[in-house]
């Protein structure tokens, strides 16, 4: 946890408060969210939390007590101090001191350019002073870059030529700064706080081309869909346009999307499906998609649910190389390696595809044994043929 936050409505204070953790833990979201639309607080746009208290690793962002913000603005700037080093720490606190900001979206703005000040809190280390301040100059250095510089003489030339302004977290050099403006107050820059399955750009069908987009970071709960889409200026799904950027997938997941035809739920839920797989599991469901040739990520969705129902066996691509696996490698035989040239692998092998209706893929061998056929296996009918007994959550 970066800080925490006391917020309240500030026109209904008899409402209560409620205090929350920020980043807010990916399984909290949903219900801090209900939590404040009980105090009718909580817009997915609007700035409606009163910040009556800030507490945490950030003493700058009190300068936000006794101001309204928005919820996901506070989670932002959590999300996005998380990731900062000592120093980086120490260049926002100064910078965002020396501007006397108080402003949600100035706090964010500032999370994306504070790197280019210096900060200084101890001046007895010339050299020392010297580097940091060349390196924050340049956006870092190499190593020969670094060779045989006199730091010394880099650190007087900051302090005799430019005027630092002194806060409580350091004196401040400017540095020529200028304040970044990717925040426009609604739509959040594009940054991937924690791992993902899969990155996508969303933006309003009606929206100009070069209005901003909203970055859907899957998987994600509904009540973070719905929210992603109202900052995208949409009321609905149908609304919405995506894009592909980046994703964890197989590349045979990749191969099967159709982003203009595909629905945002069925993403997300393929998403839900595939993130608990191990890479194995992973490169596992990749040929089981060549073999079951699925057309929607719906459909990869419930194959990703059901990998058990396949058996897969790497890097065999022929009924020679399944044979020897069968016999050698694959337990169900106590194999001699002494009978090897009396042993037709090949026949054996191609007896087995045959029984098993199996299949050579790039990535390996793939056969099915569940009892559905392979479409109702895609189409989720699974809980069906399995009897009342069976509870889908």
């Amino acid at each position: 946890m970066q800080y925490q936050a006391v917020l309240s409505n500030a026109q209904h204070p008899e409402y209560g408060v409620l205090t929350v953790p920020f980043p807010i833990p990916a399984e909290q979201y949903d219900e801090i969210i209900e939590m404040l639309e009980a105090l009718e607080i909580g817009d997915p746009l609007k700035r409606d939390c009163r910040v009556d208290e800030i507490s945490g690793h950030w003493p700058v962002l009190k300068n936000t007590e006794r101001t309204v913000a928005n919820i996901d603005e506070l989670d932002y700037i959590a999300k996005r101090l998380d990731s900062f080093d000592k120093y980086e720490k120490t260049q926002f606190q100064g910078m965002a001191s020396r501007l006397e900001l108080h402003g949600v979206d100035e706090f964010i703005n500032l999370t994306f350019c504070c790197q280019e000040v210096t900060v200084v809190t101890d001046f007895n280390n010339l050299e020392s002073l010297g580097r940091r301040h060349y390196l924050t100059l340049g956006g870092g250095a190499t190593i020969e870059e670094m060779q045989g510089k006199d730091f010394r003489s880099v650190a007087l030339a900051l302090l005799d030529g430019e005027v630092g302004r002194v806060t409580p977290y350091g004196v401040v050099y400017d540095n020529g700064f200028e304040m970044s403006q990717l925040y426009d107050g609604r739509n959040f820059p594009e940054y991937c706080y924690e791992d993902c399955i899969m990155e996508v750009e969303m933006s309003s069908r009606y929206a100009s081309a070069d209005s901003p987009a909203a970055y859907l970071y899957l998987p994600i709960t509904q009540i973070q869909q719905a929210r992603a889409i109202a900052r995208a200026g949409g009321n609905f799904y149908e609304d919405m346009c995506l894009r592909f950027l980046e994703s964890e997938l197989p590349e045979e997941v990749d191969a099967v999307l159709d982003f203009e035809n595909e629905n945002l739920t069925d993403l997300n839920e393929m998403c839900r499906a595939i993130q608990p797989l191990n890479q194995a599991e992973r490169e596992k469901l990749g040929a089981v998609i060549l073999f079951t040739k699925p057309e929607q990520a719906g459909q990869i969705a419930n194959l990703a649910k059901e990998l058990e129902q396949f058996d897969y066996v790497p890097k065999v691509r022929t009924p020679e190389e399944y044979g020897k696996y069968m016999i050698m490698d694959s337990g169900h035989y106590e194999y001699d390696e002494n009978l090897a040239g009396y042993i037709d692998f090949a026949k054996y092998g191609k007896e087995h595809v045959e029984n098993e209706q199996g299949q050579f893929t790039d990535r390996g061998y793939v056969s099915y044994h569940g009892t559905l056929s392979l479409d109702e296996l895609m189409q989720g009918d699974s809980a069906q043929n399995m009897g009342p007994q069976l509870k889908m959550e």
